[in-house]
């Protein structure tokens, strides 16, 4: 494991881009493979590069988010706007999850939508529902347990959960 901390420290924004390139292209072929049931590529060769692209440009602003809303929490708590209990903890983590995820997380959800249509060049909206629900029922949740943990493993569980989210949804959507 220290290899990996290692990696992660030295390389916070490249370590990103390259755990949800692969993480989150496998989630999004995952659910595509459930949902339709085709057992090799789901997708052309094309479209996989640029569903890694577009998840490597997402784990850029991920990871971003993520140190920007853990110092949003602790200066909240430093002027007094969140109770001092919040400090550490599981219920630093909900907070931090719970401000990401309703603020970042909004923009995220919208900006996925549009990059994965782009390529067709026609944004489709419907479902865009089911992705906002995803914020409260799935990455709170799962955004809490992640920064619970020592923040070199944090964006590496991040990259993991969009892989399960992939997964959920395809089952979700199964036709």
């Amino acid at each position: 494991m220290k290899w990996y901390i290692d990696l992660v420290i030295a390389y916070p924004i490249l370590s990103a881009m390259v755990q949800f390139a692969i993480l989150g292209t496998l989630g999004d072929m995952i659910a595509k493979w459930v949902q339709e049931k085709k057992l090799f590529m789901p997708f052309s060769f094309m479209i996989t590069l640029w569903k890694m692209v577009e998840w490597a440009f997402l784990a850029i602003l991920i990871k971003y988010a993520f140190v920007g809303f853990q110092g949003f929490v602790g200066g909240l708590i430093e002027h007094g706007m969140l109770p001092s209990y919040v400090e550490n903890g599981v219920f630093r983590a909900f907070s931090v999850s719970f401000l990401m995820n309703a603020q970042f997380g909004l923009l995220l959800v919208l900006l996925h939508r549009i990059l994965d249509y782009l390529p067709i060049g026609k944004v489709q909206w419907k479902g865009i529902d089911k992705g906002f629900y995803s914020l409260f029922w799935f990455w709170i949740p799962a955004h809490t347990v992640t920064f619970s943990l020592d923040k070199p493993f944090q964006i590496g569980l991040a990259a993991v959960w969009s892989l399960v989210l992939g997964l959920l949804l395809g089952l979700f959507n199964k036709k």
